[in-house]
């Protein structure tokens, strides 16, 4: 619509028409329109979520996460949950609305993108997510079969978790392992029946190393059953921020403490915490 005669000649307080106003009201309109473009602008951030679990003693997606032979193996009950993240695609950048929001809940993380994915070409990332998990499944059964007392030229073990990547899942893989051909050591399982979890690196030696992004694993570990949670404890600090109630946090360093904490939960012994 087009106004040309007949609009009256309205006068306006000389406090709105000066030009300290004016430059004011200006100034806001450039900050306001900065804020707003900054909100959508991709920012070098990665977002993180709790993410799948799987139980290393069951089947994932369709298929038995551990096949043992050369020796005899057990029958199992209870759950060993190793424990994921999700993030959001390597080079896929946040805005600063999303990266707020996140902030604020719980629930999810901000990362810088370098932190997640050294490697941002996503080809490249899931290959070396790949290799790493490659890498945590041969010196889980190594650091496992070294604490039975078996030797690797005859007990074989094959670890199938699908497209899961990165180098967490090795303790409770290896813990997996044992429980498979061990149990306690008098009979009963390591997980007392119970649904537990747990994440951390391990190395030939059965050291259990720290992995990052334990407060969202905790949370995933809660949603899927668990009630106890493995943890290194170098991560104690970071695992105690918003842990899910009714989930008990122990802490390891190596593969034997971890056995003998869960040998401990079962018995009614002694049993670190965070």
């Amino acid at each position: 619509m087009c106004l040309d005669a007949g609009v009256p000649d309205v006068k306006l307080p000389p406090a709105l028409t000066a030009p300290r106003t004016r430059a004011l009201a200006l100034c806001g309109l450039l900050v306001g329109a900065l804020f707003l473009v900054a909100a959508f602008v991709p920012l070098p951030y990665t977002l993180t979520l709790p993410g799948t679990t799987a139980n290393v003693l069951g089947v994932y997606e369709g298929k038995q996460v551990l096949t043992i032979t050369g020796a005899p193996t057990r029958q199992t009950i209870g759950e060993l949950r190793m424990v994921t993240i999700s993030a959001t695609n390597p080079g896929e950048e946040l805005s600063l609305w999303t990266s707020l929001k996140a902030w604020v809940n719980q629930d999810e993380a901000v990362l810088p993108s370098e932190a997640v994915y050294p490697q941002q070409d996503p080809t490249k990332a899931q290959q070396v997510t790949q290799q790493q998990m490659t890498e945590s499944q041969d010196s889980a059964t190594i650091a496992a079969l070294n604490y039975l007392h078996l030797s690797p030229s005859q007990v074989k073990v094959t670890v199938d978790l699908g497209d899961i990547g990165g180098p967490s899942a090795g303790q409770l893989i290896a813990l997996g392992i044992i429980d498979k051909l061990a149990g306690d050591g008098k009979g009963g399982d390591l997980t007392g029946g119970k649904v537990v979890a747990g994440t951390g690196t391990i190395d030939d030696d059965g050291n259990v190393g720290a992995v990052g992004g334990v407060p969202l694993k905790t949370q995933a570990a809660a949603r899927d059953g668990a009630t106890v949670f493995l943890l290194p404890k170098s991560e104690c600090s970071d695992a105690k921020v918003n842990t899910p109630a009714g989930l008990r946090l122990i802490p390891v360093t190596t593969l034997a403490d971890a056995v003998a904490a869960l040998t401990a939960l079962n018995s009614g012994g002694t049993v670190p915490s965070c």
